[in-house]
């Protein structure tokens, strides 16, 4: 159990520490939540461009956001309409909490499929009631009674476990009247 637990910790300070990078990370980028991106297409001889800058919705042109503008005064206008500005708004806030329970969840997902793993040999047990298929002659020895079955069967995991059995026992009583025609026909 010790080192379940020392598992878990280790993955814990990794997501925590991965969390803390990222976060980190963007505010050292000093991402805005707003911004102007103007997109500008070839013209002439200038090759398309895209243009970003941190604006008011009002300023959000391509007069104010082409800086240093490509083209001589007199065809400034002329570029100007060819390009697409969009003022563009996010949540930066938002986002980072959407990814740090996004990466919460994924780790506890995995937190407890490594507990499931490392926990269901302990609670899977050998099933004296179990019989292995070839052994046909000893399983009407075999059966557990009535009050052992009801007795067992009140946990999900039991239940389901009684459900194959019924289903191997099927399969066992196919298998027998499969060979006994077998034989009786040759």
């Amino acid at each position: 159990m010790a080192s379940i637990r020392h598992v878990c910790r280790v993955i814990t300070t990794v997501v925590l520490l991965s969390v803390l990078h990222e976060v980190l990370e963007v505010h050292a980028k000093n991402f805005e939540d707003v911004r102007c991106k103007c997109i500008c297409p070839p013209y002439r001889n200038i090759s398309g461009n895209v243009y970003n800058r941190n604006v008011t919705q009002k300023d959000c042109n391509c007069l104010h956001i082409v800086d240093p503008m490509p083209v001589p005064g007199h065809d400034m206008e002329a570029y100007c309409l060819l390009c697409e500005c969009k003022y563009e708004e996010r949540s930066s806030n938002t986002i980072k909490v959407t990814i740090i329970i996004y990466l919460g969840v994924v780790g506890a997902l995995l937190l407890y499929m490594l507990f499931l793993l490392l926990v269901d040999p302990l609670i899977r047990k050998k099933d004296p009631y179990i019989q292995p298929l070839h052994n046909e002659e000893d399983s009407e020895e075999m059966r557990p009674t009535p009050e052992a079955a009801a007795a067992r069967a009140n946990t999900m995991l039991e239940r389901v476990e009684g459900a194959q059995q019924r289903w191997k026992k099927q399969v066992q009583e196919q298998r027998k009247t499969v060979f006994d025609r077998h034989k009786l026909l040759s």
